[in-house]
């Protein structure tokens, strides 16, 4: 086990940068190019100015129509990104592996406030989960990928939050945290996930299009 988790640290996790990178970059130049190609006209009337008061909103809880029809949603939502968000990015593992990496100095969150939101992200997991099996309207549209993609996002929260609790083997768990976390990231580019990497620009193209053509809000 201890030499799995040191290949799943070290060369795995570099492939892992690489799918992320090389598969986000392609996905990115494909749809650039199939823009160009499908729809010019669309590209052409892109807006700076209506592209960020779209986004400006739609990152705004409850300043759309389509985040006040429902708050309980609209709430989840922005709590989860947030909370997610925040743990990628200043997790205190995450920091020291920023450092150890990269050579990238980022501050750590306290170690409470870190596992306060490891449980909100999974509470949150499953709320959405609850959703897709209890509401008609959600379950009619989930499909397997979609469950792919949330089990993509609260593994490694459980395990993490298990190895951190000491709950169970630790090597094992954290071998778990850190593959589990890999296959996210390098799922990222070519599941539903990828909503990370095309959500600035749909809300670009959106907001130019109502804006610039049609005259009116898109929120």
């Amino acid at each position: 086990m201890q030499q799995l988790y040191n290949f799943a640290v070290g060369p795995l996790a570099w492939i892992a940068w690489a799918v992320f990178l090389g598969g986000s970059t392609w996905r990115l130049a494909s749809m650039w190019a199939l823009a160009r190609k499908k729809d010019m006209n669309a590209v052409a009337y892109m807006d700076v100015r209506f592209a960020a008061r779209s986004m400006a909103h739609w990152a705004t809880p409850f300043a759309t129509l389509g985040w006040r029809a429902n708050p309980a949603v609209t709430v989840a939502t922005f709590a989860f990104h947030t909370a997610l968000g925040l743990l990628l990015l200043f997790a205190p593992g995450h920091a020291v592996l920023w450092d150890y990496a990269f050579g990238v100095n980022v501050w750590s969150l306290p170690e409470g406030i870190a596992d306060t939101l490891t449980v909100l992200v999974i509470l949150l997991c499953g709320f959405f989960a609850w959703r897709r099996l209890q509401l008609p309207t959600v379950r009619f549209v989930t499909r397997p990928m979609d469950w792919l993609v949330l089990a993509l996002v609260a593994v490694p929260c459980i395990t993490a939050f298990l190895a951190k609790q000491q709950i169970g083997d630790n090597l094992l768990l954290s071998t778990l945290h850190v593959l589990s976390g890999e296959a996210t990231l390098m799922a990222l580019p070519f599941t539903r996930l990828s909503h990370a990497i095309f959500s600035p620009f749909t809300r670009a193209y959106m907001g130019s299009e109502f804006g610039g053509v049609r005259h009116c809000p898109d929120w």
